[in-house]
């Protein structure tokens, strides 16, 4: 089996994912994903299509992590995963990675911040006199 790469996004995280067949190693930044992710819930947001499919030990993943925070780039890593496991095996993996919601893109993003108001929604104290 050949490299497959798929792109995943959350908030302002980026994650470019690689796929091939191996062991079950996944490495983000060049560092083993249980050093990157401290925390047990983001390495279970990161696992959950290949233990959801069944692939947990066929394939070694390489991943390249920017922008965003933690909880950002661990769903970013996800969807990344759910769209290359889709270009390994359509048939097999596509329906039900759909209906755990896996390859939808969370677009909610950050609003920005006005002028002349201190935030995206806040405004200034209103003092009547």
């Amino acid at each position: 089996m050949e490299q497959k790469h798929a792109l995943g996004r959350r908030k302002s995280a980026v994650a470019r994912v690689y796929v091939v067949a191996g062991k079950g190693n996944i490495v983000i930044n060049g560092r083993e994903m249980t050093d990157y992710f401290k925390e047990e819930t983001l390495q279970y947001i990161v696992n959950q299509p290949l233990e959801l499919t069944g692939t947990a030990g066929q394939f070694d993943i390489k991943v390249t992590l920017v922008g965003g925070g933690t909880k950002g780039q661990a769903e970013a890593v996800r969807l990344g995963i759910a769209r290359a496991l889709c270009e390994v095996d359509k048939e097999a993996y596509r329906s039900t990675l759909k209906a755990a919601g896996f390859l939808t893109r969370d677009a909610r993003e950050v609003e920005r911040k006005k002028p002349g108001q201190p935030g995206a929604r806040r405004r200034f104290q209103f003092s009547k006199r």
